[in-house]
């Protein structure tokens, strides 16, 4: 078997670390896109903008600000050390808060698209119907943007799984709790063993390609409907 022990781990953590921010990204971005796609303030630049940065920022930037961010004389880290949390670099959990933040453009902006594509007139009959705001948001809304949640879901768990260089600066690589896939591929080639590089980095570009053709394919049969 190509795969070693220490290969089958990395995969473990990566699809448990993509699952757990999937789930926190939809949680989080969600509040966020809705309010993006209704908002008229002039915060909406700004905030939009803070939610766009890891489209253009180099991963290491994201990293390297996370990591001093949520170190022992950051904010977050002297926070969650009050609390008797310790430190969130180098630990799974500092994992899941940097990838949150590095994919949160790619559930937040097909969420705000799809939530902008519905317009106000569902919500007014929905309103006329005396049906209150959140009610009308899960029962009117949730249904209406359901291929962005599809969308918003995909991009997410995959662009999580892709991650290189902010789980290396935040996590570094700690086998069975940071080091996931991509770095397990890159350890594989500074150690010239490029069978397994080939193995890992194929099923990577397996796994990219489906995601892909799933996401064309929800797309395709969202325009049709």
């Amino acid at each position: 078997m190509p795969l070693t022990e220490a290969d089958f781990a990395a995969i473990w953590l990566t699809l448990q670390l993509a699952s757990l921010t999937t789930v926190l990204l939809l949680l989080v971005g969600t509040p966020i896109a809705w309010w993006l796609a209704r908002t008229r303030s002039w915060l909406k630049g700004p905030i939009g903008a803070v939610v766009a940065l890891p489209l253009v920022l180099p991963p290491t930037v994201i990293g390297f600000y996370l990591l001093i961010t949520m170190g022992p004389h950051g904010v977050i880290g002297q926070f969650t050390q009050s609390i008797g949390l310790g430190t969130l670099p180098f630990s799974f959990a500092g994992l899941v808060v940097g990838s949150v933040f590095y994919s949160l453009p790619f559930v937040v902006q097909p969420l705000q698209n799809a939530f902008e594509a519905i317009g106000p007139r569902p919500l007014e009959a929905a309103a006329t119907l005396r049906a209150s705001p959140l009610n009308a948001f899960f029962s009117v809304v949730v249904p209406l943007a359901r291929p962005g949640f599809i969308t918003a879901s995909i991009l997410g768990f995959a662009h999580t799984v892709g991650e290189f260089g902010v789980v290396l600066m935040i996590g570094g690589n700690i086998p069975g709790r940071t080091r996931v896939v991509s770095v397990q591929i890159f350890d594989h080639v500074e150690s010239m063993e490029y069978t397994a590089a080939h193995w890992l980095a194929g099923g990577m570009l397996v796994f990219s390609f489906v995601i892909l053709l799933a996401l064309y394919g929800t797309r395709r049969r969202a325009a049709w409907s």
